[in-house]
């Protein structure tokens, strides 16, 4: 019993997270959203690097499971390929490229193919945030 005072504070802190996440959804422009899928995948990329580093194989596999998703579903979704044109094919190639990698480093436990993805998905989300919301950096750093 004593770790319950921690496990209430961190799932306190989770809530508090949860609640300030969904009040920037609420209210964010699709640019906004955008950038908070890029976000989210990153972040399921740093936790996916940690267990992959320290042989958590469900816990790796739950993060890039979620990374994959956030750019399946959300990222490539939302590439408008109708007034996109080639721009838009090749943002799709992209992801599709990032998708692969990130299931090849799951499947082979390879930081290489970890590496590769995030860089890629990190250029893209640098291309975006520069050209369709440059707030967004300020905003994850402002009080």
């Amino acid at each position: 019993m004593t770790y319950a005072p921690r496990s209430r504070t961190a799932r306190a802190t989770g809530s508090y997270a949860n609640i300030g996440l969904e009040t920037e959804v609420m209210g964010a422009s699709p640019e906004r959203l955008i950038s908070l899928l890029f976000r989210g995948a990153q972040t399921a990329l740093a936790q996916a690097r940690h267990h992959l580093r320290n042989g958590n194989v469900a816990e790796r596999g739950k993060a890039l499971s979620k990374a994959i998703d956030i750019v399946e579903s959300g990222l490539k979704a939302s590439v408008d390929t109708e007034r996109g044109g080639e721009v838009a094919r090749h943002l799709i190639a992209a992801y599709e490229l990032i998708i692969r990698d990130l299931m090849q480093a799951n499947l082979h436990q390879d930081e290489a193919k970890l590496d590769s993805a995030e860089a890629l998905l990190n250029n893209l989300a640098e291309a975006w945030q520069i050209a369709a919301d440059p707030q967004f950096g300020l905003s994850a750093t402002a009080p």
